[in-house]
């Protein structure tokens, strides 16, 4: 169960990945999903990526330079500590993101054209099971590169 849930994660990213490409994002890291989730509501520093994405800070800022180098995302100096900087999404970034949210909402519709409706609504409901039940015996589950 663990392998067909991993391969069809990988089949779900690839056809995520040539989607963007085809969208004009085609120079996307593949972490740039979890970092830019991160960064939709609320701009956070290099720290602050790190340790919601349970990496190191130099891992996270290999990331987001990465991101700023490609226009993703931009710094600006924090208001409360001048020694830190705030990183936010671009408009390129949220371009992208919706892209993403996008090709997700597609893929779900899809599966449930070849599947059923009904098959698709319960793949769902088993896969947010398996998430709550997660959360609520164990430790809070947190989207992150793996």
């Amino acid at each position: 169960m663990g392998i067909l849930l991993a391969l069809a994660y990988s089949a779900f990213v690839m056809e995520l990945r040539e989607s963007l490409a085809r969208a004009g994002y085609d120079d996307l890291h593949a972490s740039f999903g979890y970092v830019a989730r991160n960064l939709v509501d609320e701009p956070l520093t290099v720290t602050g990526v790190a340790e919601r994405l349970g990496v190191t800070a130099p891992g996270a800022l290999k990331i987001v330079r990465q991101m700023e180098e490609r226009g993703y995302l931009e710094s600006a100096p924090d208001a409360d500590d001048a020694r830190a900087k705030r990183l936010c999404l671009t408009p390129r970034g949220r371009a992208a993101l919706a892209a993403a949210r996008a090709f997700h909402h597609r893929f779900e519709r899809d599966l449930g054209v070849r599947f059923g409706r009904g098959k698709a609504a319960t793949l769902r409901r088993v896969l947010e099971e398996i998430v709550r039940r997660q959360e609520v015996e164990g430790a809070p589950l947190a989207l992150r590169p793996m």
